[in-house]
């Protein structure tokens, strides 16, 4: 496996601007000793203040480095993937030295306990023992009484009336997340954490805060009559409530989709131990989204690096559920710099919220859908909203922020686009113009 990205796709896996300048300046041969890379890894030893030893796992896109930087990937590994992406021939196809080829072999031991693990998971006969059954059994009794509490908490909320909340400090909604957290239900947890930015964030909010505790109230009772719901959406249910599953369970239970996939864009969100991530990719073939999400602890990088605006050759497996979307990566296989060909998008904007009710039919706690639609045009009003505008005259408003690339990349003219839709506005990820997909 070799490299296959560019200069702008490897400065993008920069944690800061301040790596990404760095990382360039160190894409410079005479920076580097015993340069190499075979089908597995690219390395290379980098003189700084010390002689620090370089990995990058080709197939995740992962970087270790000697060095003691906190920021991941930190500028060495940059600046090697920077080097041999602009001077491939700089690095040479060889043997690891023992400091790599000691490290291949702990991530292949590593990656066959795991695939163990996928076996004994899909072991059709596998039964818990009784010791992980008591623990299902003292879990669940936790979660009812916690669900107890909220509902109570809920019908107390719509009782005394929204107006309320106006004033309530933020430990109002804490204390209620913590107390969900105690009941091991931490998704509902996150929920009540999120509805705590929505009273005075909009003229409107009274009523995106009772539309999010009617998802809410939704939820519990859905949870108390899980027995009652088909098993793909009790499967959705378990998880927004806050029971996990094991990558190895979803290996053994979701579906798997090999496809060319687009990764057409990435969000980064901050929070309180490291870095949310959340990247949605495209099959070419299949045209069918999937959202890989990912945690990066404070001062480490996400476990697998996706660079943006890539052809990514690989099996995703879905997360089992009424309408999967959220994917694990099972395999990957070539990462190819760019994409050719027809872009798989909507022909129109109302095509993608049929798309949308659609999906909430079958699910409807879902919050976020990636955006494809073909055809459509970019516009700011008097008010200072931006939108864009399909070919049959329908519109949907972009997040606020400034879009001037985007309207200098359609210059008025109609162009491909791929953005996510939170039910309210579209954040936009690229356009794709003559065969080349722009990032934004």
């Amino acid at each position: 496996m070799s490299v296959h990205l560019t200069t702008e796709q490897v400065t993008q896996m920069a944690p800061d601007s301040s790596s990404a300048s760095a990382g360039k300046k160190l894409a410079n041969a005479k920076h580097w000793k015993n340069l190499g890379q075979n089908e597995a890894a690219l390395w290379g030893e980098c003189q700084g203040s010390a002689l620090y030893q370089v990995k990058v796992d080709l197939a995740a896109l992962s970087v270790q480095c000697s060095c003691p930087s906190r920021k991941q990937p930190c500028k060495h590994g940059l600046g090697l993937l920077l080097l041999t992406v602009a001077s491939p021939n700089t690095v040479p196809t060889t043997e690891p030295p023992e400091w790599v080829a000691t490290w291949l072999q702990r991530k292949a031991a590593a990656s066959q306990r795991k695939e163990t693990r996928k076996v004994q998971a899909a072991d059709p006969n596998a039964k818990p023992s009784a010791a992980q059954q008591k623990t299902a059994q003292k879990r669940q009794a936790l979660v009812l009484q916690g669900i107890d509490r909220l509902d109570l908490w809920l019908n107390d909320l719509v009782r005394n009336g929204l107006s309320s909340l106006e004033t309530q400090p933020a430990k109002f909604w804490e204390d209620q997340a913590a107390s969900m957290v105690d009941a091991q239900a931490s998704g509902l947890a996150v929920r009540l954490r999120r509805m705590a930015e929505i009273p005075n964030s909009s003229a409107d909010w009274p009523a995106k805060l009772l539309d999010h505790l009617g998802q809410l109230a939704l939820l519990t009772h859905a949870y108390r009559r899980i027995d009652q719901l088909d098993p793909a959406l009790q499967e959705d249910v378990r998880f927004m409530v806050g029971w996990p599953l094991r990558e190895e369970e979803v290996i053994a239970r979701g579906t798997r989709v090999s496809d060319d996939w687009l990764i057409l864009g990435q969000v980064n969100e901050e929070a309180s131990r490291g870095t949310n991530q959340r990247t949605w990719l495209l099959g070419t073939n299949t045209q069918r989204p999937a959202l890989i999400e990912q945690f990066a602890p404070k001062g480490s990088q996400v476990p697998q690096l996706l660079p943006l605006g890539a052809r990514w050759q690989a099996e995703l497996c879905y997360w089992p559920g009424a309408a999967p979307q959220r994917a694990l990566i099972a395999t990957t296989h070539q990462t190819h710099a760019s994409f050719n060909g027809p872009f798989p998008a909507l022909a129109t904007l109302e095509a993608f919220m049929e798309q949308v009710a659609s999906t909430l039919a079958l699910q409807p706690w879902r919050e976020r859908f990636l955006c494809t639609v073909q055809n459509v045009v970019p516009s700011l009003d008097k008010a200072g909203q931006w939108y864009i505008h399909d070919s049959t005259g329908h519109s949907l408003p972009l997040i606020s922020d400034e879009h001037w690339k985007l309207l200098a990349l359609s210059g008025g003219q109609p162009l491909d686009f791929a953005g996510e839709w939170n039910g309210e506005t579209l954040r936009p990820f690229g356009v794709f113009i003559e065969n080349q997909y722009h990032l934004l």
